[in-house]
């Protein structure tokens, strides 16, 4: 009975800790005022006919807080990727020179700071559902190797707190991860 607790637990953190890498990634791509190339690296354009990620064609660098500088491999698709980023519809100005790319990232204003920071948090509470469901989900196997008599009530609540325990420290992390992305949102 232990390598299965140890299974649902394992399971449990594994597929919390996707959600919190999940929202990790999807915090890279806030835009908070600073040069990010998360910001720019996955739109499209096309690319011999093909829609094709920007970091897949180009070297892309953040030379300064407020530019991102795009270095195609091939310089035949400069104006591929310019176009795609025009069309992409993230309000970013972009300086074709023949060589390289380089992308504006305009400062927030205060109202657009906190849209984003609102936004970053409904981002984590996303975060925070998906982590108490799969909690619902780990916390419904133990209850039914309760039911099926493979466990008694005792094991079956050092379990349930087991897996509270898993649940809080990944609920903290998502709370961690929101406070300091409000600070670096704001602080810019």
């Amino acid at each position: 009975m232990l390598d299965e607790f140890k299974a649902l637990k394992k399971e449990a953190n594994e597929k919390m800790d996707k959600t919190i890498q999940h929202l990790k990634d999807e915090y890279k791509k806030l835009r908070t005022g600073r040069a990010n190339v998360a910001m720019v690296e996955d739109i499209k354009f096309l690319f011999y006919g093909n829609p094709t990620p920007v970091k897949q064609a180009a070297s892309l660098q953040t030379p300064d807080p407020h530019t991102i500088l795009i270095d195609p491999w091939d310089k035949s698709v400069l104006h591929a990727i310019d176009k795609g980023i025009s069309d992409s519809g993230l309000g970013f100005t972009a300086s074709n020179d023949g060589r390289v790319i380089r992308v504006s990232i305009p400062p927030l204003t205060e109202d657009r700071k906190k849209e984003m920071v609102k936004y970053g948090k409904e981002m984590a509470e996303e975060s925070r559902v998906v982590v108490r469901n799969w909690r619902r989900d780990i916390n419904a196997k133990v209850k039914q190797l309760l039911k099926d008599g493979h466990i008694g009530e005792d094991d079956e609540r050092k379990e349930l707190d087991d897996i509270q325990k898993v649940t809080d420290n990944h609920i903290k992390t998502i709370d961690d991860l929101v406070v300091n992305k409000e600070k670096e949102i704001m602080e810019v």
